[in-house]
């Protein structure tokens, strides 16, 4: 992302959020990222990462300060410390800060950066018609639930 750091605080169409711990704006109709989101859940021992549906007022502000849109393949996107990370290098990211288990997900970085990123786009442009479609707010359970940012 060209963007700086923290520049989502400047910008008015952003409503303001807590941007302390990370979050995780992700396709909360996607039956595959409500299964990661659940990961989060169950790897982030330290209950830090959050998580907000990309169909929300704020997820829409900020894929849309990135310039990205909803429907984007790429709409896997992690803010944390003001940095972004999108796509697989987001999941990376996610897997290396929750630690445990959610480290495996750094063994993609064997892959060239170009590789991972067309694997990535692939699965995400074929999720609806391969893993079919969800409400991860209506299949939330409570802890899920007390990260979700709606």
């Amino acid at each position: 992302m060209s963007a700086p750091a923290y520049s989502y605080r400047t910008d008015p169409d952003v409503p303001k959020f807590d941007d302390q711990t990370p979050i995780a704006f992700m396709d909360g109709d996607c039956t595959l990222c409500t299964f990661g989101a659940r990961m989060i859940d169950i790897l982030d021992k330290s209950g830090d990462i959050r998580i907000c549906p990309v169909q929300t007022p704020l997820g829409q502000a900020v894929l849309t300060h990135y310039n990205i849109k909803q429907d984007d393949p790429e709409t896997w996107l992690v803010l944390d410390q003001g940095q972004t990370y999108q796509g697989i290098e987001a999941m990376i990211h996610v897997g290396r800060r929750s630690g445990g288990w959610g480290r495996v997900l750094i063994a993609l970085e064997i892959l060239p950066r170009a590789v991972r990123g067309w694997l990535y786009r692939r699965i995400a442009r074929n999720r609806y018609s391969v893993f079919g479609r969800t409400d991860m707010c209506a299949v939330a359970g409570p802890g899920l639930r007390a990260r979700l940012i709606k």
